[in-house]
């Protein structure tokens, strides 16, 4: 680092990022750096923070806590199945995500996003929709309804 520079600037690669890109539980468990390309699937678990570029899917178990955080820098293109995703990078493809997405300033989406719950920063763009995945309504019983019990 040199002299003068905001050590609040540099980036802790195993702890998460700049403002708003650490993982909810704190830990990256895989680091896919500035100068790394995947060709193909990746599928993970724990916390997956891509600063460099993935071409393919990238999932992880719907049932996991398991987070992907793509970088300014980071780039992915095709599907992202993962619970929690935070984007300030590029991603032409959908998001099926369990519960979160974020979106960062510049974060750049080609693609539907399919979420439970969704942050959207002032300057992230999206094209493609927006898809609010509730989960199944409870049934109300109203006046007239009869019920298995009544009928016996």
């Amino acid at each position: 680092m040199a002299a003068g520079d905001d050590p609040g600037d540099e980036l802790n690669m195993f702890s998460g990022g700049k403002k708003g890109e650490r993982p909810a539980n704190g830990a990256v468990d895989t680091l896919i750096g500035r100068n790394t390309s995947i060709e193909g699937s990746l599928h993970f678990t724990g916390g997956l923070y891509i600063d460099g570029r993935v071409n393919g899917s990238v999932t992880a178990e719907a049932s996991s806590d398991a987070m992907l955080s793509i970088s300014e820098h980071g780039e992915i293109e095709g599907e992202v199945r993962v619970p929690h995703v935070v984007v300030n990078g590029r991603l032409i493809g959908d998001i099926l995500a369990a519960d979160k997405v974020e979106l960062l300033p510049n974060a750049r989406v080609q693609g539907n996003i399919h979420y439970k719950l969704l942050q959207m920063a002032a300057g992230a763009a999206v094209t493609g929709k927006l898809v609010q995945e509730r989960d199944e309504p409870a049934r109300l019983t109203g006046p007239g309804h009869v019920s298995d019990a009544d009928e016996a």
